[in-house]
């Protein structure tokens, strides 16, 4: 099966390269890995993404009563890009069946591709709910199915973006990481690159919640897995594909699995080095090889960003949770004493590390229990620690529970003295909130702080501070007047809503 997709390969090269331009081969500049590290640009396709390679290669097969009758397929987003945009090239019908869940600017995205040639219908709540109902039309009606993975001519125009590589003249490469959804581009890429670079390790990279070519790896079959994560809609497949599965089992030399965090770590890492922003899928080979980046020290390693097909809406989730793949965020509860001075006190503690996220609101007279987002190398988060333990404060790691996810921010109003409720913009920096707590101390007792860093030069923050006495209240509001920072009092509406 491996020599008849080596075949299928070559002999998509000619159809696939009339359609459209190679993409570009680019070498990856950034400290983080100590190696060459290049990634294959298939998001700089014209669908931004690989997958027209193989609807196209497999629809130029087909003869003139199939074209005649149409064609069907079934896909998340990124294979019905290919298929739709296949189909108005050579003007033939195709009806795609989508998840309902699919996010609006993929729908859209389809329809731009396809025109008059593409019919969209939503079906089902996942990739195998819409792929039942369209292989039930093709039965039905007699239509040609275009499988996104498990069909060779698929896979065939799949592996022209590894023709590329070679060709780029880079090579050769010491390891390739490849992604895996159904494991037709795995198998496909990996077939192309062990003809040609024999001593190259290929390593599969799965979603840790999505591993069903791992899965059939270890039972020695095809299962299907009962569950998908679908944060990395992409590689979301419950089943590893029949012809994939064995070629894939044959091909790659080891699969590993990678955390959502650590997709989102993949795709800051390609913003930052190559101003390129890909969807969790086309993250996870880069995410593979930041998980295993000792191993690539003074070694050529290759990976595909294989798509930016995203939904505007998954950037905040990715921003909030890339520190804590790369190690460098960290949430943590703490516990001191309910009193002026305290909270000020933990932030001497923390040193330079930032301060990305608070989570306050007073639940008790005398201890309270702030949780801080604290965003430092693993080395400075220890030392963090130490200087915590030092000071007899306790606390505990939160970073996964769901209450911080979510946001949750407990608060007893009816513990409140006179709670005094602003918004105050103060200069992004390390130490901005440790300052400004220091000019106000002494004159009020903080009582609730709500913070998240969004990535601006300014921090923007809901802040409440009780007060002993009203002469004290006067004076902490002259303070706030004088100390130089952007402030504005609540609209009274929200106040009583928050009372």
């Amino acid at each position: 099966m491996t020599e008849a997709l080596f075949q299928e390969i070559l002999m998509a090269r000619r159809r696939v390269y009339a359609a459209f331009e190679p993409t570009p081969l680019q070498r990856l500049q950034t400290a983080a890995i100590e190696g060459e590290v290049f990634v294959k640009r298939e998001d700089l396709s014209p669908i931004h993404s690989y997958k027209w390679r193989g609807a196209f290669n497999r629809m130029s097969v087909l003869t003139d009563e199939e074209r005649e009758r149409g064609v069907v397929a079934a896909s998340a987003g990124n294979h019905a890009q290919g298929v739709a945009v296949a189909a108005s090239k050579m003007h033939v019908r195709a009806k795609i069946y989508m998840p309902v869940s699919t996010p609006r600017m993929k729908q859209l995205a389809v329809r731009q591709c396809g025109g008059e040639w593409v019919e969209v219908a939503l079906r089902g709540d996942d990739y195998n709910a819409s792929c039942e109902e369209a292989s039930c039309v093709c039965r039905e009606q007699g239509l040609t199915f275009i499988h996104p993975y498990d069909d060779l001519l698929t896979m065939g125009g799949q592996g022209t973006l590894a023709d590329e590589i070679v060709m780029s003249g880079q090579g050769p490469f010491d390891t390739a990481y490849l992604q895996i959804g159904g494991g037709g581009m795995a198998a496909s890429v990996a077939c192309w690159l062990k003809r040609y670079y024999p001593g190259i390790r290929i390593i599969g990279v799965e979603g840790e919640e999505q591993a069903s070519m791992k899965a059939a790896i270890e039972a020695g079959k095809v299962v299907e897995l009962p569950h998908v994560d679908l944060f990395s809609d992409g590689t979301a497949v419950k089943k590893a594909g029949e012809l994939t599965y064995p070629l894939c089992r044959d091909l790659l030399d080891d699969i590993i699995t990678v955390s959502n965090e650590e997709l989102c770590a993949a795709i800051q890492l390609c913003w930052e080095a190559q101003r390129c922003i890909p969807e969790p899928a086309g993250a996870m080979g880069l995410a593979g090889l930041l998980q295993q980046k000792d191993q690539a020290r003074g070694k050529r390693t290759v990976c595909v960003i294989c798509g930016s097909n995203m939904d505007f809406g998954q950037f905040s989730w990715i921003a909030r949770h890339a520190g804590i793949g790369a190690a460098m965020r960290r949430f943590y509860r703490f516990e001191i004493s309910e009193a002026k001075g305290s909270m000020l006190r933990l932030f001497e503690a923390f040193g330079g590390a930032n301060i990305i996220e608070m989570q306050y609101g007073k639940t008790h007279n005398e201890r309270a229990w702030p949780v801080i987002g604290l965003e430092a190398s693993p080395e400075e988060m220890h030392l963090i620690l130490q200087r915590c333990e030092t000071l007899q404060i306790p606390h505990e790691d939160v970073t996964a529970e769901e209450d911080v996810e979510f946001r949750i921010i407990n608060y007893e109003p009816a513990l409140m003295k006179a709670p005094y409720f602003f918004k105050v913009e103060f200069p992004e920096r390390a130490g901005a909130l440790r300052d400004f707590m220091r000019k106000v101390q002494g004159l009020a007792s903080l009582c609730y702080f709500n913070y998240v860093y969004s990535g601006e030069r300014i921090g923007r923050a809901l802040l409440a501070f009780e007060f002993d006495s009203e002469e004290l209240r006067a004076q902490f509001q002259h303070a706030l007047r004088n100390c130089g920072l952007v402030y504005y009092e609540i609209q009274e509406r929200a106040l009583r809503r928050m009372l």
